[in-house]
């Protein structure tokens, strides 16, 4: 078993908070988490069990009537529950009364959102690190809002970064031997999840057309978000795109990157761009495997930015400060992949390269998003497929992309 290093957030949330919810996509590890947390000392019940899932559902109030504490998994599953548990909660507010998991976005729901706000700490759990399958925890953020370059230890770079990228995160994926078998089940995967928890969600007059809207952003993934574009091969209009693409955000397959913009800066562009977030998805959606990748790299770059971008987000999960992640670009397309913003308004920013060489052009975006953040730019890196770190610059650096995780 592998160390989730948000498991440090989870029990300290559970000592000074009511409800403790750990959301992520399905077959990240949230089960397992939230099993080891309770150990024999808290009752586990799950929402896939059919028998629960009609007692949360149909009596809510008699569902958690006598219920002292518990870990309820795939709680989205019974929305209506989380109503019946904030009236237990304000009737006996001792912390970590619930331990909830779901799979999908619970604080999208404005019913959810209004009745746990203030009784309620939120833990997202992506699919694996890096980190946490090499069982160390890195100082890639620290390192590089101190305005460090980050270090690293052995690199990997070349074939063995393309079969890391395209393993993806999700543990159950990772026991395959083989990318054949990897593929089968995130295909499977992507199957169940528009097949079961797309329903639980929301109403989607056309559930057929799921799998076929996943493929069309797969081949979008890394671009400006464009509705319309998505979805006039599949016959859909730009409303029920965005409403579709709002239902995969929801469930974690998908992530809308927002612009990062400032009155400074005034021709930038404000669309977000889309990503999965996780690499190995995307890979088996576009149909990528190591053999076609060492005759064409050309497709590796979308997946590699993707790649970078879970990495990050996880790191920030199990972190002490609150980042931001944005997306810049301005209307000369000089343009920086990935912005982070902590909690004082310093901004790292990241560019990706698939290819093993960095030039002065690659720092053109670095160096707008440097001039117009002035002093609260703290460093700007581009990771790329190499095994060494070379400077260019004041607080500019090249960096191997296994530093996210050194």
């Amino acid at each position: 078993m592998y160390p989730r290093f948000v498991e440090r957030r989870v029990r300290e949330a559970l000592e000074d908070t009511r409800v403790v919810l750990v959301c992520g996509p399905r077959q990240s590890g949230k089960t397992t988490l939230a099993q080891q947390i309770a150990g024999d000392a808290i009752p586990f019940i799950t929402l896939d069990d059919a028998t629960a899932f009609r007692a949360a559902s149909t009596d809510p109030v008699g569902f958690v009537r006598g219920i002292d504490r518990a870990v309820i998994d795939e709680v989205q599953r019974a929305p209506d529950l989380i109503l019946t548990i904030k009236a237990t909660v304000d009737a006996d507010p001792r912390p970590g009364r619930f331990l909830l998991t779901g799979s999908a976005d619970l604080m999208t729901l404005p019913r959810v959102a209004d009745s746990l706000a203030g009784r309620m700490g939120i833990v997202r759990l992506l699919p694996l690190a890096q980190a946490e399958l090499r069982g160390a925890a890195p100082n890639f953020l620290d390192k590089a809002f101190a305005g460090k370059h980050p270090t690293f230890r052995t690199p990997i770079v070349g074939d063995s970064l393309v079969e890391t990228v395209l393993a993806g995160g999700y543990p159950e994926a990772l026991t395959r031997s083989g990318w054949r078998r990897r593929r089968d089940w995130h295909l499977d995967y992507i199957e169940a999840i528009v097949q079961r928890d797309v329903r639980d969600i929301a109403r989607i007059e056309q559930l057929s057309s799921m799998p076929r809207l996943l493929r069309a952003l797969a081949e979008h993934s890394g671009q400006l978000v464009n509705y319309s574009g998505f979805g006039a091969p599949l016959g859909m209009n730009h409303v029920t795109t965005r409403k579709y693409v709002g239902v995969l955000e929801n469930l974690f397959l998908v992530h809308t990157l927002p612009p990062w913009y400032t009155n400074t800066l005034k021709r930038v562009t404000k669309s977000p761009k889309l990503h999965f977030l996780d690499a190995g998805l995307l890979a088996s959606l576009k149909a990528l495997t190591p053999e076609r990748l060492r005759t064409d790299r050309t497709p590796f770059g979308p997946v590699l930015e993707t790649f970078v971008l879970g990495e990050l987000l996880k790191l920030a999960s199990w972190a002490d400060d609150r980042y931001a992640f944005s997306h810049f670009r301005d209307k000369q397309r000089n343009e920086v992949d990935i912005v982070i913003e902590d909690g004082l308004g310093r901004i790292v920013g990241v560019e990706v390269k698939a290819s093993a060489t960095v030039s002065e052009g690659d720092f053109a975006g670095l160096r707008r998003l440097a001039a117009a953040t002035g002093d609260s730019f703290a460093l700007g890196l581009v990771l790329y497929d190499h095994e060494h770190a070379v400077p260019f610059g004041e607080r500019m650096a090249a960096a191997p992309l296994s530093t996210l995780w050194s």
